[in-house]
């Protein structure tokens, strides 16, 4: 398994999404914690400290927003300035790390295991800027955290999902990203 996800979270070509995908990544990666933002940021919380996770990453920018106000520090936060496909307020963590990547919407470019990679690298919190969307980058986090890490990211009018990262949820977004269809190189 472990031979597997090395070579698949290096691809050489980009990666997009086939309709039934789509349809696939609009359940839940891993638990979805439903409700207002303060009361899946308090749910989310007690998961960190029960499970005593060190790695927190959180993809997209509402949930990052809102983990940031609650005091809950990612060591990695994904962004793409956007919410909806709307332009919104970048988020101005303390962070002094940015690491930039273009990523165009439903799409794995190859900088983007790069950009995740480094970011894991990284001795303090690091943020990866994306222009275009970040959304699938979820995926790549899932495959290129350490085990017991935990992958945060939104539910849209739900809540957030987060997503214990273990062998299990390794090999389910494997699937998913083999499943993905390279596109011509041009």
């Amino acid at each position: 398994m472990t031979e597997a996800i090395k070579i698949r979270t290096k691809p050489k070509q980009t990666l997009t999404l086939k309709p039934e995908l789509r349809r696939e990544l609009k359940n839940p990666l891993g638990t979805l914690i439903k409700g207002a933002p303060r009361e899946t940021m308090k749910e989310l919380t007690g998961i960190i400290r029960k499970e005593k996770l060190r790695c927190i990453i959180s993809v997209g920018d509402v949930v990052s927003q809102n983990m940031l106000k609650q005091g809950i520090q990612p060591q990695i936060i994904i962004v793409d300035e956007k919410v909806m496909r709307e332009n919104v307020r970048p988020i101005k963590p303390a962070l002094e790390k940015v690491i930039n990547v273009k990523n165009p919407a439903g799409t794995l470019t190859p900088e983007t295991w790069l950009a995740v990679g480094q970011a894991l690298k990284q001795k303090q919190p690091t943020q990866v800027l994306v222009e275009g969307e970040e959304d699938l980058l979820t995926l790549v986090a899932v495959l290129k955290a350490p085990e017991n890490a935990l992958v945060v990211y939104g539910q849209p009018r739900e809540g957030v999902v987060a997503v214990k990262v273990d062998k299990t949820a390794k090999e389910k977004v494997l699937k998913i990203i083999t499943a993905m269809k390279p596109l011509p190189k041009s």
